[in-house]
């Protein structure tokens, strides 16, 4: 797996997000959640400018979302999509290079690598940032960005 273990600290700026969400397990959920995504994301692109896609989720909660930050708040969303500004902050920053397959693996080692420096973590949503796109990138070559609210 490769996963850079040296946290870099960033700040995430607010964000307009356009999202499925699910409550429960979330390797359960998260498969079925982008997939519920993916679903009406056409309809969405007729509606607001895509920026990027992530999932925010939180661990304690067990909340997933699956979804595309936008440039502005759309006036008209599909009915299955949620919006919501995210008001972002500082984060811990992991990169994982590869496939999505080993995010979980990918996330269970940040959670040690915290647990081990003793970081504190502020009451905020975690986030997967897809830096490129998994339809034009090798699966070997797929960024995603690990950020865990500090």
């Amino acid at each position: 797996m490769n996963l850079t273990e040296n946290i870099q600290y960033v700040t995430w700026p607010e964000t307009h997000y356009v999202f499925v969400e699910r409550v429960g397990s979330i390797p359960k959920n998260a498969q079925q959640t982008w997939h519920d995504f993916h679903q009406a994301l056409p309809q969405l692109k007729t509606h607001a400018e895509i920026r990027g896609f992530l999932s925010l989720y939180d661990m304690a909660a067990q909340v997933y979302r699956a979804g595309a930050w936008v440039a502005s708040k759309p006036t008209n969303l599909p009915a299955t999509l949620r919006y919501e500004h995210f008001q972002g902050g500082k984060y811990a920053r992991f990169v994982l290079t590869g496939p999505y397959a080993n995010l979980g693996a990918a996330t269970s080692r940040v959670i040690e690598i915290i647990s081990e420096k003793k970081i504190p973590l502020r009451d905020a949503y975690h986030i997967e940032h897809y830096v490129n796109d998994p339809e034009t990138t090798r699966e070997d070559k797929l960024v995603t960005e690990i950020l865990f609210p500090v």
